[in-house]
């Protein structure tokens, strides 16, 4: 949204945002061009904010390896670009969370049907009971913890924002713990365990953050909110109508492959339009979209062929991708809401959230599983806080509005915390971790296969027709 061009005489004075009063931003002429307070003309800050945001990404795409190597990871620097741009006043704070709804609600959706499809039924086989701990025991422990230290320490939140910060973080995402899951001195089953866990959980705390957010929409008497009983009948058909989109997609295109209908470089645009599919005809009859979209993503997976997971391969890129700009957002407009808000209590939250929150309710699932404290406490501490997170954050803001902001504001310092903490010591305690567990001797029953994590390339098949390196290469 731009600010009206000035008035003309005759005409009653036009209103300038309070975004720009308060940053001293240009105001536009309405023309295409802005006029600062000299006089000068210069290009829409949209349009630069853009420019910046698109040289950042083909700049990580062509650096990316040698900066992670220096544990500058995509998290850290496109929050950082965003914090930049808000500090600089090229990006409309007030205007960003109504303009960016589609790009956030949409990065949401193939992030939920992705996690949930590369996570199959029978590779949970050997895992079942690892993962049912921390999925139906350690989850819903972390979200009442959250919730009830938020209620406790952030009383000025509120029940339902309470709930709204206990559900949005307890969510994992291992594309920030990059040197864990790809490790392979680490149990190839406590790396299995981690990424399985956080492929599903996010999708399984989104019921309970959509019903905060109705709640908290709800109480504030926001037009148009529905309530939590209404969302939970939302929930409940987001459900059926994912999962029969999901199953009904997977299973016809798993037909069209066998009749060799199907053409290889079009299946994965076909996987992108179905999970798009899923939360648009949950929309269509008033159900929850997110909710169909997670439903979605493991019906497909259970329906879907063996070349199910590379199908998914072009969807996870195309979420990759977006996803650099829900980060950038993130920077621009959570950042600034922080520095405004920023005490000790939320730092507080934070630091408990990533340690005692999590790390308690892990250690009391994993009870009587047969694993030992050290690996018990590497589990728990490896919860990066990510992208779901943030983007829970963003739909708060969204349909909530202002009133979310010391919400949001607890959950970005939360998700900052992680994104540095997790960051600096994912290298050093994988490698600790890795050593002590080779020393205690082969892994009972032997290694199990890899499972893909979003963000990170997917391992070689063995038999690659690459030409091996010439000699003197070696």
């Amino acid at each position: 949204m731009t600010a009206r061009r000035p008035s003309r005489p005759g005409e009653a004075p036009s209103e300038e945002p309070a975004y720009r009063r308060r940053r001293g931003c240009p105001s536009s002429d309405g023309r295409g061009t802005v006029e600062s307070h000299r006089g000068v003309e210069v290009a829409f800050v949209e349009e630069t904010a853009l420019l910046v945001v698109a040289a950042a990404i083909f700049f990580w795409g062509a650096v990316s390896a040698r900066l992670e190597r220096a544990d500058l990871t995509a998290p850290i620097v496109f929050t950082a670009i965003g914090a930049a741009l808000a500090g600089l006043g090229l990006v409309n704070a007030h205007a960003a969370p109504e303009q960016l709804k589609p790009l956030v609600e949409v990065t949401l959706v193939w992030v939920l049907f992705s996690d949930a499809a590369r996570v199959r039924v029978h590779d949970l086989r050997r895992d079942v009971g690892g993962v049912l701990r921390l999925l139906a025991v350690g989850l819903p422990l972390t979200v009442l913890a959250g919730w009830g230290l938020a209620f406790w320490l952030l009383p000025a939140l509120g029940v339902w924002l309470a709930l709204l910060v206990g559900a949005a973080l307890a969510p994992t995402d291992a594309a920030l713990g990059v040197p864990v899951v790809t490790n392979t001195k680490v149990p190839s089953r406590v790396r299995r365990l981690i990424t399985v866990e956080s492929g599903l959980n996010d999708g399984i705390a989104t019921p309970v953050v959509m019903v905060a957010i109705a709640g908290a929409a709800a109480a504030e008497g926001t037009s148009g909110a529905i309530g939590a009983g209404g969302a939970l009948v939302e929930l409940a058909i987001g459900v059926a109508i994912g999962a029969a989109v999901g199953y009904a997609g997977g299973w016809l295109l798993r037909w069209a492959r066998s009749r060799g209908w199907a053409a290889e470089d079009f299946t994965g645009i076909a996987v992108l339009a179905l999970a798009l599919l899923a939360y648009l005809a949950a929309l269509a009859v008033d159900g929850n979209g997110f909710v169909a979209a997670f439903c979605g993503g493991i019906a497909f997976g259970a329906a879907a062929s063996r070349r199910g997971p590379a199908e998914l391969a072009f969807l996870e890129q195309t979420g990759g991708a977006v996803s650099l700009l829900v980060w950038t957002a993130f920077g621009a407009i959570a950042v600034p809401i922080v520095v405004d808000r920023m005490d000790w209590t939320l730092l507080l939250y934070g630091l408990l959230s990533l340690t005692l929150v999590r790390m308690v309710p892990v250690a009391l699932a994993l009870i009587g599983a047969g694993l030992d404290r050290n690996t018990v406490l590497f589990v728990g501490w490896f919860g990066p806080r990510g992208l779901a997170s943030l983007v829970f954050a963003l739909l708060a803001l969204e349909d909530v509005g202002s009133a979310a902001d010391e919400a949001v504001a607890v959950i970005a310092v939360t998700v900052l915390c992680s994104v540095l903490l997790h960051g600096v010591s994912a290298a050093p305690l994988a490698a600790r971790y890795g050593r002590s567990a080779t020393a205690a001797g082969p892994e009972p029953g032997g290694p199990v296969p890899d499972l893909p994590v979003r963000g990170l390339p997917r391992p070689r098949p063995r038999h690659s027709t690459e030409l091996p390196p010439h000699p003197r290469a070696r």
